[in-house]
């Protein structure tokens, strides 16, 4: 269950939290670094690349009290979404606060038109697939990097239903 001091909100042009996000992003992906590779995108965001991002695609942001706690960001796909950089703060997660997250970009996804949602998930992080499993999403194909010869990572989609 969502804890009750949650508010999840759309990032709009009045958005100045730009560094407690891109640091909430940069900490959550950070163990990941040991494990991947090619390396996660998430290690070269800057604040710059991070409001170009939050231009072309639409940011879902989840604060307790003024602290940034949780996100995701929506990238319109023609016939679905590409759910990414979806992060929860280590001291945040297990509280539903993805959840609530998730069902805030359905929301969206619904009120667009959009059936599915889509993401990636490397193939090194198993924990994660069980996670996003647990959520909702299956998984659909295997994908390589550019320039690897393996497999780097996977994708998972989620059915919205018919009611899209």
């Amino acid at each position: 269950m969502t804890p009750s001091n949650v508010h999840i909100t759309t990032l709009d042009s009045d958005f100045d939290r730009w560094e407690a996000l891109l640091t909430l992003i940069t900490n959550t992906f950070a163990y990941m670094n040991p494990l991947i590779d090619p390396p996660s995108s998430a290690v070269e965001m800057t604040i710059r690349t991070l409001r170009q991002k939050a231009e072309t695609e639409t940011a879902v942001v989840a604060f307790i009290d003024t602290a940034v706690v949780g996100c995701l960001f929506l990238a319109d796909r023609g016939d679905h979404f590409y759910l990414g950089k979806f992060a929860i703060a280590r001291d945040y997660q297990g509280r539903g606060i993805g959840r609530a997250l998730l069902a805030r970009a359905e929301a969206i996804a619904r009120s667009v038109g959009k059936p599915v949602i889509e993401l990636q998930t490397r193939i090194e992080l198993k924990d994660n697939h069980q996670t996003f499993e647990r959520l909702g999403f299956r998984k659909t194909a295997e994908t390589s990097h550019p320039g690897f010869d393996r497999i780097t990572s996977i994708t998972m989609r989620k059915d919205l239903g018919h009611g899209a």
